[in-house]
């Protein structure tokens, strides 16, 4: 009986001397300023602003999960004549338009090597986005896909003294929540221009900021799934929209070489097997190709709150999910604008440096384990919609504790609890 009691009491105190986990908000104890010396201080602020570049919001094949996926809200309008001359309409056109969306979505995901220049080995990497066809909640059964009858505003005209591809009319009249979703508008070539033998009544459109004009499916869609041959129109003008131009000219991407535009398919002359371009924002047969360049700068106006792009997402940053936490295991930096939809952990050996903004979820946490080190390098931490995160959290364990450095002051908004006042920092 002795020996138990001896053994309980062993076992007590050694209980007593283990070290427990605690964890706290962040306190002036638990920050410090970064050694001037330190390599982090030397990323150049100004003209080389890193928030600015479109290299940091590419993304990161190893760290995918901190760059979460972005919905662009569609809705599509078909205009018709009052007599309905056009057939592709009813249960046929939402068919066709839901394998619309679809279609132009298999490209996305399925991003393929640059044909141009020939040979080459540019990176293939996600684009990263997705689009999302959208019911106005407002309209009991809403799909997203509306049918418009009018004798004057229904036709796209591309060319002559009577083109209207770039007047606004029709969104007018008959856009719906363009404020927040990305209207598409499919409409017939004007019967005067088709008449025409040097107006070709094919696949053409225009991108209006919020609106965008596509033309050439009527007179050309025959089967069912004829769908397949107009994603790339879609996508298209939907990279316009996001700020890119097209790609045979000086685009401000060095991944996509300047060229003629002699070839629009392989097999049109011999020539065209290694001239031909498969790059979305080309005119091409094939375009369902996007360079690191181009997904880096469509990322970024994505990611930009006063971009007009922006408002067309989906706010998935808005809701905590707490299946998409991000773990940070080793050294990584953040130097571009992200959005979270999860908590933010830095674990045991890793660290996180952030130099521009990151919108926490609302309710959500930064946790820095012990061993971790989170260094805010000018960033900006804030929820995006306007409501409340929770801060940051600093664990220790025994000796161990989670380090949090900064270079200047950060800027901490919508947290519970936020950076420790001036005065009562070390």
């Amino acid at each position: 009986m002795k020996n138990i009691f001896t053994a309980l009491f062993i076992a007590l105190v050694a209980s007593a001397c283990l070290p427990v986990l605690q964890s706290r908000y962040l306190t002036q104890d638990d920050i410090s300023v970064l050694p001037k010396e330190d390599d982090i201080w030397r990323v150049r602020r100004g003209r080389n602003d890193p928030c600015r570049q479109w290299e940091s919001y590419v993304p990161d094949t190893a760290y995918l999960s901190h760059t979460p996926m972005r919905y662009l809200r569609v809705n599509v309008h078909w205009m018709n004549t009052p007599d309905t001359a056009y057939d592709l309409t009813g249960q046929r056109a939402v068919e066709f338009t839901r394998g619309l969306i679809r279609a132009a979505n298999y490209d996305l995901a399925k991003n393929r090597q640059m044909w141009l220049p020939n040979g080459n080995n540019i990176p293939v990497v996600p684009t990263n986005y997705r689009y999302l066809l959208t019911p106005d909640p407002n309209i009991p059964g809403d799909e997203g896909i509306y049918f418009h009858f009018d004798k004057e505003l229904s036709y796209y005209i591309h060319k002559g003294k009577n083109r209207n591809l770039y007047r606004r009319e029709v969104f007018d009249k008959y856009g719906v929540r363009m404020d927040s979703v990305l209207n598409i508008f499919i409409m017939p070539h004007h019967p005067d221009s088709v008449a025409s033998p040097t107006y070709g009544a094919y696949g053409v459109g225009v991108a209006l900021g919020n609106a965008i004009k596509l033309a050439g499916i009527y007179h050309n869609a025959k089967d069912r799934d004829d769908y397949w041959d107009y994603r790339g129109g879609v996508n298209h003008e939907v990279g316009h929209i996001f700020g890119l131009s097209h790609a045979w000219t000086t685009d401000g991407c060095d991944d996509t070489p300047v060229h003629k535009q002699d070839c629009f398919a392989k097999g049109q002359a011999p020539e065209c097997d290694t001239m031909t371009s498969n790059n979305f924002m080309d005119y091409a047969a094939v375009q369902n190709a996007w360079t690191p360049c181009q997904i880096g700068r469509v990322q970024w106006r994505m990611a930009q709150e006063n971009s007009r792009g922006r408002n067309f997402l989906l706010p998935t940053w808005c809701e905590l999910k707490d299946s998409l936490e991000i773990v940070i295991r080793d050294s990584v930096e953040w130097n571009g604008a992200r959005d979270l939809e999860g908590h933010l952990t830095i674990a045991p050996g890793g660290q996180l440096v952030v130099r521009c903004r990151v919108s926490m979820p609302p309710g959500s946490v930064i946790t820095v384990e012990p061993g971790g080190a989170l260094v805010l390098d000018g960033a900006r931490l804030h929820n995006a919609c306007g409501r409340e995160w929770q801060g940051i959290v600093v664990q220790k364990f025994g000796e161990e504790t989670g380090k949090v450095y900064y270079t200047s002051d950060p800027v901490i908004e919508n947290a519970r609890n936020g950076w420790p006042a001036p005065e009562a920092r070390p």
